[in-house]
């Protein structure tokens, strides 16, 4: 009797799995259909799944790498697609296994245009990898002052260290004091004094 019940229920629990409801099912087999449709480019596909009241599958992560569909269109640096998930709810803060999230990928890859959407959607500028880097430090390794000038007008720490007790400006201050990346900094620093001497000073 116990055997036959314990078939029973193996027989129940891959019925389920086929047709697709319990067990979130369903949900992991939308999701895999939906990276499919981003990584594919299917339009269509994807404006189905976006326009379900209530989806959260535009966060769906990859059960393997941890990406969700703004690290596949970041990673191409596909500027439409990028903004046409932002708009739909995707959350720019969630990491891969890795630690990286979208933000960092682009700011590797040098894509100002992607990078400037994801802050715009909320992306966190200081956060960091498993090897505590932050975008600013990642922009500096690349010596891309478009990139870091970007991240500073967001607020980028540049006295964050890495996991070797480094910050971007050490990084920046080993090509040399007079170098471009440091003006930059310097650039920053003295817009942020002047901005705090606006707001607190005798007129406020």
């Amino acid at each position: 009797m116990r055997k036959c019940a314990v078939n029973l229920l193996g027989g129940v629990l891959a019925a389920c799995v086929l047709s697709g409801s319990p067990l979130h099912a369903q949900q992991l087999s939308e999701g895999v259909t939906f990276l499919k449709a981003v990584r594919e480019r299917d339009g269509a596909a994807v404006q189905q799944v976006l326009q379900r009241p209530g989806t959260t599958l535009v966060n769906t992560r990859d059960l393997t790498t941890g990406q969700t569909a703004l690290h596949i269109v970041t990673e191409r640096r596909d500027l439409t697609w990028l903004r046409v998930l932002t708009r739909a709810g995707a959350n720019p803060n969630i990491a891969d296994r890795r630690g990286v999230t979208p933000l960092q990928i682009a700011t590797g890859l040098g894509f100002v245009e992607g990078a400037a959407a994801l802050l715009q959607a909320g992306a966190q500028v200081d956060a960091t990898n498993r090897t505590g880097e932050t975008p600013l430090i990642t922009a500096v390794h690349q010596n891309d002052v478009d990139m870091v000038r970007l991240l500073l007008s967001h607020g980028a720490k540049p006295d964050r260290s890495d996991n070797s007790g480094r910050t971007a400006l050490d990084y920046a201050r080993l090509a040399g004091s007079r170098s471009t990346l440091v003006q930059e900094f310097d650039r920053a620093r003295r817009e942020q004094a002047a901005a705090s001497a606006g707001r607190y000073g005798p007129g406020s």
